[in-house]
């Protein structure tokens, strides 16, 4: 069934329900596929990969806990060095892209009568989380009484980066943000498994961290499971450069400079590599999309960021 995409007029109408708040999007047609390609499973028998390294499918998830647990605490400084500051670029646009400040305005406006929530996974320091709270003013929200309407929860399998996403969101935004107006949630979780109701959420994101799950194919099934009837899965994630010599300068770049600068700002160049790696290992922009396609999705798309370095994968659930 295809979904039907919201009129202006119809935002005024916005109702609580077990239907996902919708706006109109860009052009589904740039860079669309209804792709039906029969794909292997992501998993196939005992093994996987841990960036170029076999590891048992049982070790990978453990393995993955130990980065992100080495690099917490640098984890956002080393994303500028190793980016440039362009994964900021990139993040704003996932930003721009989901339309959640024209959401959350229009939910606003009919206080009592709608809800806008928003699940970010893998997103435990924060910084795809602390945008849509900006964007969809909740920190002002907060200030007056109630729950807040509008909420977004930050789901993350590794408990120190959630320690180093609680933290700054209390810096930056206070306490009764999380406490008072309950519109930001810090919730361990895994992605393949997801401890939420079925459709749950409006809008379900993942930026550079669907990469790094085990069984990619389980995550996106879980994805589809949690949004709501006619919610919005936008995955922002490293791809694969089609120019070939953009793609021998960046191959340059990632295996030559980005490690050393984990070893050198964070004492850790292991980490590091592995990110690389695990790029490199990642499904490419088409496959990604069928795999979303079998995982239940319609209206698939992407579009390439900095020459494919980076793509924004969006897709939709069936209305039912």
């Amino acid at each position: 069934m295809m979904i039907r995409l919201l009129s202006s007029r119809a935002l005024s109408k916005v109702r609580s329900s077990k239907r996902a708040f919708i706006i109109p999007s860009r052009n589904f047609s740039d860079s669309s596929s209804t792709s039906t390609e029969r794909l292997d499973p992501y998993l196939k028998g005992d093994d996987t990969h841990f960036g170029f390294e076999t590891v048992g499918v049982n070790e990978k998830e453990g393995k993955v806990r130990a980065v992100f647990e080495s690099v917490a605490d640098s984890y956002d400084i080393m994303n500028d060095l190793m980016s440039g500051g362009l994964h900021r670029y990139w993040k704003d646009q996932l930003l721009d892209v989901s339309a959640v400040a024209s959401m959350a305005n229009a939910v606003r406006q009919h206080s009592g009568s709608g809800e806008l929530r928003i699940l970010d996974v893998a997103g435990g320091t924060g910084d795809v989380a602390f945008r849509f709270i900006e964007a969809a003013k909740c920190a002002e929200r907060s200030m007056s009484s109630g729950e807040d309407p509008v909420s977004v929860t930050v789901c993350d399998i590794n408990s120190e980066m959630l320690r180093v996403g609680e933290a700054r969101a209390r810096e930056r935004f206070g306490s009764s943000l999380l406490d008072g107006s309950k519109a930001l949630f810090f919730v361990e979780g895994n992605a393949q498994n997801l401890d939420f109701p079925d459709n749950s959420f409006d809008l379900y994101t993942i930026a550079f961290g669907l990469r790094n799950v085990t069984d990619v194919d389980q995550a996106l099934r879980e994805a589809n499971r949690v949004l709501k009837p006619g919610g919005r899965f936008m995955c922002l994630e490293f791809s694969q450069v089609p120019d070939p010599i953009l793609r021998q300068i960046y191959d340059v770049y990632s295996f030559n400079v980005i490690p050393e600068i984990g070893h050198f700002v964070a004492n850790d160049r292991p980490s590091y590599q592995y990110l690389v790696e695990s790029i490199r290992k990642f499904s490419n922009q088409e496959e990604l999309i069928s795999r979303m396609n079998s995982a239940g999705f319609e209206l698939t798309k992407y579009t390439n960021m900095t020459g494919g370095i980076v793509a924004l994968h969006e897709g939709w659930k069936q209305f039912v």
